[in-house]
């Protein structure tokens, strides 16, 4: 598949100071009360498409209440299982990550494709698929809930770009920086 797109592979995390991307119970409530759609809008306007993981993509639906003007471009969610009353305004994928990954860059154009939910972005990452990291950091402590990363990411270096403060949210930019591959050991000397 050819990949037209000029713009990112991001992922987009709010997380506690603590390192929690959810609460107990996936909650994400915490979130409304320290930031919108509308505190950092120039994310919204360079993001042309999402792909967001199922389980991130059902905790979204039920708080669709609670920040109704996110608008991030199309929606793609990838899933082994889709559902049997599917939302008519996401595209659910069945694919492979690059698949998927392509598809949604696509849909994006010119604008970044902005990956959601912490098994995907882990998923992305260990390919190699990821450009950039952006870090919404929240003045709260959470104690418990769903980490930045599941258990089992290797290490990937970062190389930070930016950081803005709104309020009491501060955002953090990071590129990944490609990692070379590594070359065997070579053999002792005979």
């Amino acid at each position: 598949m050819t990949d037209v797109s000029t713009g990112k592979v991001v992922v987009n995390r709010v997380m506690s100071l603590d390192g929690f991307i959810a609460g107990p119970g996936h909650t994400m409530d915490w979130i409304f009360e320290h930031m919108t759609s509308a505190t950092f809008p120039e994310v919204m306007a360079a993001t042309g498409a999402m792909l967001i993981g199922r389980g991130t993509y059902e905790v979204g639906k039920r708080m669709s209440d609670e920040n109704p003007d996110y608008e991030g471009g199309l929606r793609f969610v990838l899933t082994h299982r889709p559902p049997d009353d599917p939302d008519p305004d996401v595209t659910f994928l069945t694919c492979d990550i690059e698949e998927a990954i392509a598809a949604a860059r696509r849909a994006a154009g010119d604008k970044n494709l902005e990956i959601l939910g912490a098994d995907l972005a882990a998923q992305c990452l260990r390919r190699g698929l990821v450009d950039e990291i952006l870090v919404y950091v929240l003045p709260v402590l959470l104690g418990d809930g769903v980490r930045f990363t599941p258990p089992g990411l290797d290490r990937i270096d970062l190389e930070p770009f930016g950081n803005v403060q709104s309020g009491g949210v501060t955002m953090l930019r990071f590129r990944v920086r490609r990692q070379r591959p590594r070359l065997p050991d070579p053999a002792p000397p005979a």
